[in-house]
């Protein structure tokens, strides 16, 4: 419990009406969740304004309310605080209630548009093995040491994170390792964290249904870095060509980190096989359980901020080769007619392209390619074509299907995609509606040696049609239709 002035004393406020030394319990944006002696901040969101439920919120017990528009009608006992944005200021609000979590702890934001939760993840367990007491905030879970929270979004929203730092604080953590979402720098929900570091990985076709356009995404993924402190470090991919625009504008302490050109950490793929590579990190020769030129880059993401966080050299090349790899990214199952089925997270073409070139490299001469590949629906549009032209080009046989329709037709989607194919690309292309046939489809054609690729859901354990969510895992029915097929 904090006293309200206390929290006010930390942000900037236009006027206060009522009482501020009342005490906080809760902070919400949530109009439902109110309870009594909380805080209600009114957030002017995408389809809703909270300012719109403040006579609710207050019905239900707040006793405080941030805003930035006094309401006409006054409440005796109910305190009132405008503030200029609500939305930006939300994330101080949090951290000032939290007693500044993020402080003190290490907290390395990771961004981009793939790789950041393979590198979130196993930064987290990395530095458990080291010895370390680690959180982690990613897309598949949440954890404050060994405890698991479950995750909705890749960055959740300033209340949620500063909550889950404050039970990593508790918990005796010394580093936090996170995933941070384009849509969550835009949208303030990581202002007022201090990060002792960031990573960048690459940045490639998607969520313009969002950000309208390629130079918006990037500049909201460039203005994670502009804010970093002078005390902090930056590290990009020197293979990515936006690489070096993300550090343009730091005060952060800068590296790089490469495959392919000279840079502060450098990696080589000497050898490559289906259950994982030999690698040459600055000159050292390392294994890795991880598969393809994608995850080579990933693992020297890892070094490398493990080695700036002044971990040990040869301890964090000893960890990472016993490493495996995150769920549902680059997941492989054997049959027992002895092709191989992969499931990846791939929902990207740039990710597809990975995915599928590392497969290429890994297939028997006389095996095929077969992908089953969907798009998500009410997100970027504009992908779908560029998705299904991937997947063609590098495949012998795709199968289109549903992924998560969400609230459009899985027919239209699937429409969208086939726009990118030409005439020779069309035959090769297969269309089932249905995910769970279009995987066993993909299983029955395939023979000895072949590689099937299950892309879009990877470590997702749900479909949703219809805004309704139901039980669907790629990976449990690869097993199924092994055990049925045997």
């Amino acid at each position: 419990m904090r006293k309200l002035s206390e929290i006010l004393s930390e942000i900037k406020v236009t006027k206060v009406i009522g009482n501020p030394d009342v005490p906080v319990y809760k902070i919400y944006i949530d109009s439902r969740k109110i309870t009594n002696n909380s805080i209600f901040v009114a957030i002017r969101g995408i389809q809703t304004d909270g300012h719109n439920f403040i006579g609710d919120v207050i019905k239900a017990g707040a006793k405080t309310i941030i805003c930035e528009k006094i309401p006409s009608k006054i409440v005796a006992d109910v305190t009132y605080v405008q503030v200029e944005n609500t939305s930006v200021l939300l994330g101080p609000i949090a951290d000032s209630y939290y007693e500044h979590p993020s402080s003190k702890l290490k907290v390395i934001g990771i961004t981009g548009t793939n790789g950041k939760t393979t590198i979130a993840t196993l930064l987290y367990k990395l530095f458990r093995r080291l010895g370390y007491r680690t959180g982690l905030i990613s897309t598949v879970v949440n954890y404050a040491d060994s405890k698991s929270f479950e995750s909705t979004h890749t960055t959740p929203d300033a209340i949620s994170i500063n909550k889950l730092l404050n039970k990593m604080v508790e918990a005796g953590c010394k580093y936090c390792f996170m995933e941070i979402s384009s849509h969550s720098i835009v949208q303030n929900r990581i202002n007022g964290i201090t990060f002792a570091g960031g990573i960048f990985t690459n940045l490639t076709h998607d969520h313009l249904d969002y950000h309208n356009t390629f130079e918006e995404y990037l500049t909201a993924k460039k203005k994670f870095f502009d804010d970093l402190p002078a005390t902090s470090f930056a590290i990009t991919n020197a293979d990515d060509k936006n690489g070096k625009i993300m550090l343009q504008n730091t005060k952060a302490k800068t590296f790089t980190y490469s495959l392919h050109s000279l840079s502060d950490y450098n990696a080589t793929i000497i050898e490559s096989h289906i259950n994982g590579m030999l690698l040459k990190i600055n000159s050292v020769e390392m294994w890795t359980r991880l598969i393809g030129k994608f995850n080579a880059s990933n693992i020297l993401a890892i070094y490398s901020t493990a080695i700036l966080l002044n971990a040990d050299k040869e301890k964090v090349m000893l960890e990472l080769s016993d490493l495996t790899s995150v769920d549902g990214r680059f997941e492989y199952f054997t049959s027992p007619k002895q092709y191989t089925a992969i499931v990846d997270y791939a929902h990207t073409p740039d990710a597809l392209l990975n995915v599928l070139q590392t497969m290429k490299q890994l297939v028997k001469t006389n095996g095929k390619i077969i992908t089953v590949v969907g798009a998500g629906g009410n997100r970027d549009k504009t992908k779908r074509p560029v998705m299904a032209k991937v997947s063609a080009e590098l495949s012998d046989k795709v199968i289109l299907t549903s992924d998560n329709p969400r609230n459009e037709k899985p027919e239209d989607i699937i429409c969208d995609m086939k726009q990118g194919l030409d005439k020779e690309l069309s035959k090769k292309v297969l269309t089932i509606i249905n995910r769970r046939e279009a995987i066993r489809t993909a299983c029955e054609l395939a023979t000895k040696d072949d590689m099937i690729l299950v892309a879009g859901k990877g470590h997702e354990t749900y479909q949703e049609v219809n805004g309704v969510k139901s039980h669907f895992d790629d990976r449990e029915i690869i097993k199924e239709i092994f055990n049925d097929l045997m």
